[in-house]
């Protein structure tokens, strides 16, 4: 299984997780707000900033019908129109250049998810690092064969889709002449429940698709992700917000810069810790040996005398006998005097 570079970070196996921090909507429609946005990004420490690029006409259609509505009482846009939705959380086109310039001069990998082949030729004039599919564009296999094509890296989320669609997707890409992929764990619900993570899978998306995996959390806080690098996820995209309270369309299920702030932090604790599948003391734990239990005389005693319970036992540091001698040492005769403090060796007895 082999990475991908995204920017100049390389995703994959053996590498620190990379944090995709997705902007979405909540910019509330203020190019001000959306490079504030930015900058709190790059304040955190996570290493991308995602967009999404997208007219309403390119999405859905101004349609008044039932299924142009969200039916989803658990959901936040729950009732509303689906055009009216996305004219309120779409990223005009002519914010993309600004808000790619201020990603780069503060250091962050920029890239977008494209919903249609104008958005793909937008993204391309502004040399995007790599392109995202949504998971509900996952099934559209042209638009995923375009994007392939350019030899830009993929990023391909997985939520609502059956291992047969995504394989059909990986195969686009592949069969395009594209092999920098990462897969996407992802529960498309919003916010998503945290049982539902189901981070265990990471492992067998990896050995299934034999790409870089990783987890698009839209579930609350950060335990998730977290939880997800433990198991092999090389990149973690979150939503963020400036503020929850401030009603931009996905605020309740983002982080806020604080928050996101500790998942670079912890997740990258997570892969730090990850170590190695063996046993045994640790490099730090070496200067700690001394501080072991072993046997000492714990009373002065002269020669002759016979070891007791009084007399010897098992103390910190080491430098004694082990403990487990104690059943052994008891009742034998001192062959010199000892005083309180010294540690039992063989040539005492």
């Amino acid at each position: 299984m082999t990475g991908v570079r995204l920017g100049g970070h390389a995703v994959g196996p053996g590498h620190p997780p990379f944090v995709v921090a997705e902007m979405s909507g909540n910019h509330g429609g203020d190019l001000g707000r959306a490079l504030a946005i930015v900058d709190a990004v790059a304040d955190s420490g996570a290493h991308a900033l995602k967009l999404q690029t997208y007219r309403p006409d390119t999405i859905t259609l101004d349609v008044e019908r039932p299924e142009f509505r969200v039916d989803n009482p658990d959901s936040p846009w729950h009732g509303q129109h689906l055009h009216t939705l996305y004219e309120r959380a779409h990223t005009p086109w002519e914010w993309h250049a600004p808000l790619f310039e201020r990603a780069r001069r503060r250091g962050l990998v920029a890239f977008s998810s494209p919903f249609d082949p104008t958005a793909v030729e937008l993204l391309e004039s502004l040399d995007t690092a790599a392109y995202k599919i949504a998971s509900s564009e996952l099934v559209d296999l042209p638009l995923i064969e375009r994007c392939a094509r350019t030899g830009r890296p993929l990023v391909l989320s997985t939520g609502k889709a059956t291992p047969a669609e995504i394989d059909a997707a990986v195969r686009t890409a592949r069969d395009a002449g594209n092999d920098d992929l990462v897969v996407l764990g992802c529960t498309a619900s919003y916010p998503a429940p945290v049982r539902e993570s189901n981070v265990l899978a990471l492992p067998t998306l990896a050995r299934a698709f034999g790409t870089a995996v990783g987890l698009s959390d839209h579930t609350p806080g950060i335990g998730a992700a977290v939880a997800a690098v433990a198991h092999g996820a090389s990149l973690i995209e979150k939503h963020v917000t400036l503020d929850r309270a401030d009603g931009a369309v996905d605020s309740a299920f983002s982080l806020e810069p604080a928050e996101l702030a500790a998942l670079v932090t912890e997740c990258a604790r997570a892969w730090e810790a990850l170590g190695e599948p063996t046993l045994g003391p640790r490099p730090s734990e070496r200067a700690g040996v001394r501080l072991r239990r072993s046997l000492y005389v714990v009373a002065d005693v002269q020669a002759g005398e016979p070891v007791t319970e009084r007399s010897v036992r098992s103390v910190r540091p080491a430098g004694g006998l082990l403990p487990s001698e104690l059943p052994t040492v008891l009742g034998r005769p001192f062959r010199a005097a000892a005083t309180r403090g010294t540690p039992l060796t063989w040539d005492l007895l």
